[in-house]
This record gives structure tokens, sequence and C-alpha cells, in this order.
């Protein structure tokens, strides 16, 4: 086996054995200051794959905060193999304004990676961070909610077509695993492309810590690192069931033809029938109600929170499940 190396990045270096918790300059306000992202970096003393946790690349996406947190400052490193790199806040000017994008004219830092040091605030930014902590990795986990107003369940975004980015998505032990390259721009498919396997993690609402989505998601990050050999007494799991989306047709949002106040009849997680009515749209009057059909059997992966609702707006993510899925959550159900 070969010998364990320093992690190096502009301006620091962690050895093998050590933690570092640092702030990192990746940009500059208006007053000319230093605005700072934190940084865990957790250097086993063993050899092992690089892994990085990142999150809140959506400043309001709060959950994968959390979960990075918490790997970061209180999971025992003593039999780490290899090394974590803990990003919890990507997007900084956007997480203090509590606000999905960067404040700067309003870019989105999830589509701009891998960046580029001579053009736009997001993509310096996103530059300096692909660089120096994300393209020296091994493989990736970023963590993210739905945006404002609509909820996820937990589940996992992957170019299956990739062999090391699937490994990595089967590890995480999510029920869901929608398979898709990624928008360009995006950290997963800009990583997966230099050769960093790495999956995103959909779970929950913006703007919230959801204690049930942050537990399952340190299991499936455990699960990762033991399928990796990060942590070597940690055990893969299964979820019990697991289903893969892969075609376009398998999976659709359902939006409003009308606008008014929804109610929804089914909740994130459910299994509808096709021709089931999943919602109702009525006027403050509660009349020319309008139902909502599901257009084919399958699984609600992520609803709206918000009861308002014009013609166009999204409703529901609903995916696709084949007879013997269904089948086999009814069971696990049961």
């Amino acid at each position: 086996m070969s010998e364990p190396e320093p992690f190096t990045f502009h301006g620091g270096r962690v050895h093998p054995g050590e933690t570092q918790s640092l702030r990192y300059t990746i940009t500059e306000t208006y007053l000319g200051d230093p605005v700072r992202m934190p940084v865990t970096i957790i250097n086993g003393a063993e050899t092992g794959p690089t892994v990085f946790l990142s999150a809140a690349g959506h400043g309001d996406e709060l959950n994968g905060v959390e979960v990075v947190r918490e790997i970061a400052n209180e999971w025992d490193h003593d039999d780490l193999c290899g090394t974590l790199v803990c990003l919890p806040v990507l997007n900084v000017p956007g997480f203090i304004a509590q606000q999905r994008y960067l404040p700067i004219y309003d870019r989105d830092l999830n589509r701009s990676f891998p960046g580029d040091p001579g053009s736009t605030s997001a993509k310096r930014m996103a530059d300096s961070i692909f660089r120096n902590f994300i393209g020296p990795c091994d493989l990736g986990i970023d963590f993210h909610t739905s945006t404002r107003g609509r909820t996820n369940m937990l589940h996992v975004r992957a170019d299956m077509a990739d062999e090391a980015t699937a490994r990595v998505a089967n590890a995480f032990a999510s029920n869901v695993i929608i398979d898709s390259e990624g928008s360009e721009g995006t950290l997963r498919r800009e990583a997966t492309d230099v050769g960093v396997p790495t999956v995103t993690i959909e779970m929950g609402e913006a703007h919230r810590f959801q204690r049930k989505f942050i537990d399952r998601a340190l299991a499936g990050t455990k699960s990762v690192l033991a399928e990796f050999g990060v942590k070597p007494a940690a055990t893969v799991a299964w979820p019990g069931w697991r289903t893969v989306i892969a075609g376009a047709d398998e999976k659709t949002w359902i939006r409003a033809d009308a606008g008014g106040l929804v109610e929804m009849h089914a909740t994130r997680g459910d299994v509808v029938e096709a021709g089931e009515v999943i919602a109702t749209i009525a006027n403050p009057f509660k009349t020319d109600a309008t139902e909502v059909e599901a257009p084919f059997a399958g699984l609600l992966v992520g609803i709206l929170e918000n009861p308002l609702v014009y013609p166009g707006n999204p409703l529901c993510h609903l995916v696709q499940l084949d007879e013997r899925t269904r089948r086999v959550i009814e069971q696990y159900c049961e």
C-alpha cells in the first residue's frame, strides 16, 4: 500500500493524521472585504480515497449543511482511511442572505462549475472552489433540498451510465435513484466529467433543519464511506427496495392547469394509481374546482408546500413504477 499523502490547496496543506478547520477566501465584497467559505479537512492516518461532502450550493438549502457539519465535527475519525473534504456552505453570499442564488446579479452557483478565473463573479467563485477542493478528490456527495415552497423525499440523482458514479449512487442506499447526466454547470456533472464521480442528494425543503432527512443522509453517507473503504468498520446499507428512474417518460412534473388554492390528497413518498385524484384546485369560494389526476401509476418524489398556484406552477414530481416494484414497496411497507 502507498503511504498517505498531504491534502494540499492554494495556501495550505493538511498532513496525514491532521484535521484543519479554516475559512477560505472565495471572493470579496463591494468594500473589498474577504468572503470566506468554511472548510474542514480531515486527513486520515491511513491511505484511502479523498471524498468531498458539500452543501448549500443554493444558499437556502440547509439540511445538507447540518449533515456535513455533523460528519466533520461529531463523528469519530480515528479509523479514517483517506481524506474527507467537508464544505458545509458553498454559496456563502446566498447563505448569508438566505436566498437560493448569489445576491450578486442573482446568478446560480450550481450552474457555474467548473468555473473560470477570468469570468463572472459566480464563475470565479466556482473556479476557486472546484480547483482547490473538488478536483483533487476521488468522489463526492453534493447535498441539496427542493426549492422554496416544495419538498422532496430523499433520493439520489446520478449519471448511472458512469460506472464509478453508479457505485456511489447505489452505496448511498436510497429507495429512489433518478438517472440523469445533470445540467451543464452543476457540480455533480462537472466533477464527474473530470473523473470525480459525484452524486446529488435531494431531501426535504429549503429553510429547514429536518431531523429525519438529516439522519437518513448521515446513514447514507456512512454507507458510501464503507463501500469505498474510508470507514472500514462501517457496513454498506441496503434500503429494502429501490427503483432507478432512467427514461424521460418515466418521470414528470404535474403542473396546475388552473390558478387557485391547492388541496393535496397525497403526500411526499406516496404510491398513487393511474387516474387517481391527487390534488384539487379551487378558487377562494371553493367553486370551479379542478381535479388533478395521476397520468400513470407511480411514486410522488416531490410535492408543493405552498398551496397557492398560478396555471403552469408545478404541483408534484411523479416517477413511474413497474408492477414488480410496486408490489415490493407494498410488501416492504406492510
